[in-house]
């Protein structure tokens, strides 16, 4: 790995918090980087939007920005935009990919129209909450399925539903969360997760990691805090069928026009080994337990290392002319 001159990069801001559902696993995101980064020589300080204006980060001379900010206002194009607005480059994907890739409805259409695999789903917005509606669902998605926030992450709000019985209870639930809510066909088989970093052709997948949660159940608790979960990297799945879902979710990143980093998460059929994209994650965590640091590790890459990279590709969707 090519040596990099921390101090080019000036003062930075390392934005964690924020005021979504996610922000105590932003907040322990945000204390994992800037802890590498300072280890590594980063004038780094911590900065939370919550409690301060973005303004501060221009007044104060911040020169770019780690985002370690998770959910809304965090990674959907809304903290993007106003650092697009105040001149100061951020990690990870710009404000459009963002604000799709937040809208796991949107993330499908896209990827659906270019031919990627993933889960048929229906879409319910505000208004079709009712029992009418939500027992029509599995009529065409089948039965178990997934219910979820069109717009929600870290497993907030997601129910997997086994019978018509259950579809009421699982829409008023995730409707906490969004007014959208998302159900989706259930995909029976292993559970993986693939980051990528680069951007355009210099995309790379990184190794996948195989996800093995107790009892399938791969929620916040087992997400975040449970030690039950295995994560197996290298994956153990035959190496044909990783290229594949590495060139599948190196595909899926590239459409979306993501940028620096980002987190796929798969499911692979067990009747027939397909597999079928689920989401993409612009703003991944970087806790303890966390996915991509785990596959970068396996790359050769240290957590330090890693932050310092992702640093270092900080930039802007318009950066300003050289004059």
């Amino acid at each position: 790995m090519s040596t990099v001159d921390v101090k080019a990069f000036g003062r930075v801001a390392v934005l964690m918090g924020g005021d979504s559902a996610e922000r105590p696993v932003s907040l322990m995101s945000g204390e994992g980087v800037l802890k590498a980064l300072l280890s590594q020589g980063v004038d780094a300080h911590a900065f939370d939007p919550a409690e301060r204006p973005l303004q501060d980060l221009k007044t104060q001379g911040f020169a770019r920005c780690f985002i370690a900010l998770h959910g809304r206002h965090g990674e959907d194009g809304s903290v993007q935009g106003a650092l697009e607005l105040l001149g100061i480059p951020y990690t990870g994907s710009g404000v459009m990919a963002s604000a799709v890739a937040m809208d796991k409805v949107m993330t499908k259409r896209v990827w659906i129209a270019e031919g990627l695999p993933t889960p048929k789903f229906r879409r319910l917005r505000r208004g079709e909450h009712g029992r009418e509606v939500t027992r029509e669902v599995p009529d065409t998605l089948g039965l178990p399925l997934i219910v979820k926030p069109a717009r929600e992450g870290s497993s907030f709000g997601v129910t997997k539903v086994a019978g018509y019985s259950g579809m009421q209870e699982a829409v008023a639930f995730a409707a906490q969360f969004d007014p959208d809510v998302l159900c989706e066909e259930f995909i029976e088989g292993d559970e993986v997760t693939c980051p990528v970093l680069g951007e355009g052709d210099a995309a790379v997948a990184l190794p996948v990691i195989r996800i093995q949660a107790p009892d399938g159940k791969y929620d916040f608790e087992h997400k975040y805090h449970s030690d039950e979960t295995q994560y197996h990297c290298p994956s153990g799945l035959p190496e044909a069928e990783e290229r594949e879902i590495q060139r599948i979710v190196v595909e899926a990143y590239r459409l979306l026009g993501c940028r620096g980093w980002g987190r796929a998460d798969l499911m692979i059929r067990a009747s027939d080994r397909k597999p079928f994209l689920l989401e993409m994650n612009t703003s991944p965590g970087m806790t303890g337990h966390s996915l991509v640091p785990r596959s970068a590790r396996a790359a050769g890459m240290s957590y330090e290392q890693l932050c310092v990279h992702l640093l270092a590709g900080a930039t802007l969707d318009n950066p300003p002319a050289k004059r």
